[in-house]
């Protein structure tokens, strides 16, 4: 496996009156592999969202490497290496600037020099991609969130990028909303190869990754499989974050007297073996 991006001892502050500023980042290493779907999450302030940043290029660190496609990432080669990355960020209001669906998905392309009849060729298989070829002449505005982010998705799926990158994708979605981008995310990575990072507070999203990094004060807690991590629920509440549903379910009848075998990482896994040990006799 290839490495994709990696973070080699990666401190950041931001500006503060006080005399030691808080480090949003302090000493962060970790590598991303070609093909991975790397999950990281933390609680509000934990981080993550700086991460994102370092990670783009929006930031620069004051300590330490931010490394993507084995480059050190620089102001010299920052939009070459853009070129090959995709961003989805919280609200996608803000990445529209087109006043169609298709004139946004083509607006990165055009800034980066794509001739004009591999353009449009781009556009509609990317809007394809995300089942948003009916909204082509659409105003991005007048669609649901659920659709807002398909769109946002269309345009770094043009950019025929190695590496998508989300940060808080799927925060402001309604539940059905959530869904449809998540499974679609992951659809396109077991189509395509793509390499994700998502970034996220919500462990349920984080259940489809390959591997989770926890954040907590600027630092990286743990890295491991959903299995490795969710072992450690207790630790995950203590700095803030909730456990996927069946998890908690799962604690819950234990508590009661209920004899469960093994965690449950989704609800199917739950209800299989509620039914097949305890009410299919």
């Amino acid at each position: 496996m290839k490495e994709i991006l990696s973070m080699d001892n990666v401190s950041y502050s931001y500006d503060s009156e006080d005399e030691v500023a808080k480090k949003a980042v302090d000493g962060v290493s970790f590598t991303v592999q070609e093909d991975e779907w790397i999950a990281i999450v933390g609680h509000n302030g934990s981080g993550k969202s700086t991460l994102a940043k370092l990670m783009i290029g929006l930031l620069f660190p004051e300590e330490g490497d931010v490394n993507v496609f084995i480059e050190k990432l620089t102001e010299n080669n920052i939009w070459e290496i853009r070129s090959r990355m995709g961003f989805v960020f919280q609200n996608p209001d803000n990445q529209f600037v087109g006043s169609t669906v298709q004139d946004d998905v083509a607006f990165a392309l055009e800034n980066n020099g794509v001739p004009f009849e591999e353009m449009v060729t781009r556009v509609h298989e990317a809007l394809a991609q995300v089942n948003m070829s009916d909204f082509l002449d659409q105003e991005p505005h007048h669609l649901s969130g659920g659709q807002k982010q398909r769109v946002a998705i269309a345009g770094a799926l043009a950019l025929h990028p190695k590496l998508l990158i989300m940060d808080e994708a799927t925060s402001m979605l309604d539940p059905q909303g959530r869904n449809e981008v998540i499974h679609l995310v992951e659809e396109l990575k077991r189509k395509t190869g793509l390499t994700v990072i998502s970034i996220t507070h919500d462990l349920e999203e984080a259940l489809l990754a390959d591997r989770i990094i926890v954040m907590n004060k600027g630092k990286v807690l743990t890295v491991g499989t959903p299995e490795q991590i969710f072992a450690r629920g207790n630790e995950l509440e203590e700095i803030g974050l909730d456990l996927p549903f069946a998890l908690r379910v799962s604690s819950l009848l234990r508590e009661n007297g209920l004899d469960l075998v093994g965690e449950h990482m989704t609800e199917e896994e739950l209800v299989n073996e509620l039914w097949t040990s305890h009410f299919s006799k």
